[in-house]
């Protein structure tokens, strides 16, 4: 009787063994497609962004060279007035469009990097972390109103006011623009500069503390240089996400392009004209048409630049630290 019941475990754990094996063999060779069929789809998911990228220089491109078989490129980059619109003297001179961008641009600069900073430092090296959970998705927030609505808020809210102080402030200028802007641009410095020194070791900030350091002096002086590679580039994808702001400069910046810094006269910034000859105010293969290719071409030479300036001090940044 102890014999057949040992039979009977036998044959039973044989039995278990056999079907475990059975389904490790079937999840292997489902697991072996998988591991087959899987890197071809990861690939072609990334070759997206490549192959998107890659059409838009190329269309940038082509069409610009349409452009410049009507305008020359000497006037194009030289020329000191921008007149698309003339039926007489029409002039494609780039350089008013520039100013009325680099004007606002940095006016948004000014705003938003010390605002940006101070606020990472804050909730980096002095905020609870209940107060960080509090704010940080306050600021957040910021960054996800729509821009038109920014737009309106400069022009019904903040020029008005800024006018109270400066009579002499147009309706449409380069000062409210900036400033709102700016505002705008403060949460992403600020929250990419934040999680930057956030992952600065302790060990560093203690090394300090236990020197005689103060607590500001061991933000100031050891976690901004430590991660100042993630703050550079915070402020570089702010600033150029300044440049790259359309609906703002078109409601309250206006439509009038000039070579003077003077920030409280109507201005009018690469993206704005975009705009508005996309809305209709030319007609398609006109050289007014294809002038918007050319300054989006520009557009999009003025970012690669920065990209590539702040790739460059990153790396060296991150060589001394």
């Amino acid at each position: 009787m102890k014999g057949v019941f040992n039979l009977a475990t036998q044959n039973t754990n044989s039995f278990s063994v056999q079907k475990m094996i059975q389904e490790k063999k079937k999840k292997k060779s489902a697991g072996g497609i998988t591991e087959k069929i899987m890197p071809y789809i990861l690939f072609l998911t990334a070759a997206v962004s490549v192959l998107t990228t890659i059409g838009i220089v190329l269309t940038l491109i082509f069409e610009t060279f349409l452009f410049f078989d009507a305008v020359s490129i000497k006037e194009f980059f030289t020329a000191k007035k921008w007149y698309p619109f003339s039926d007489t003297n029409g002039s494609y001179g780039i350089l008013p469009l520039v100013m009325g961008t680099l004007k606002v641009t940095v006016i948004a600069a000014i705003v938003a990097v010390p605002i940006g900073l101070a606020s990472a430092i804050y909730l980096s090296e002095y905020a609870s972390d209940r107060s960080r959970r509090i704010i940080k998705p306050i600021l957040e927030v910021l960054a996800g109103i729509p821009t038109i609505v920014y737009g309106f808020f400069a022009l019904t809210f903040v020029t008005p006011i800024l006018r109270e102080i400066i009579p002499s402030l147009e309706i449409f200028n380069a000062l409210s623009p900036g400033i709102v802007i700016g505002i705008m641009i403060t949460p992403m410095i600020a929250s990419l500069s934040e999680d930057a020194m956030t992952s600065v070791p302790n060990a560093m900030r203690e090394g300090a503390l236990a020197l005689g350091s103060t607590k500001f002096e061991v933000a100031i002086k050891v976690v901004l240089p430590a991660a100042i590679s993630g703050i550079i580039a915070s402020i570089v994808l702010g600033i150029s996400r300044a440049i790259g702001e359309t609906m703002i400069v078109a409601v309250a910046g206006g439509s009038t392009p000039n070579l003077e810094w003077n920030l409280t006269s109507s201005i009018q910034t690469m993206t704005a004209y975009i705009v508005q000859v996309s809305q209709g105010d030319a007609g398609y293969g006109t050289t007014i048409y294809y002038s918007i290719y050319a300054v989006g071409m520009t557009l999009f030479v003025f970012t690669l630049v920065m990209n590539l300036l702040a790739q460059y001090i990153t790396r060296r940044f991150r060589e001394e630290y």
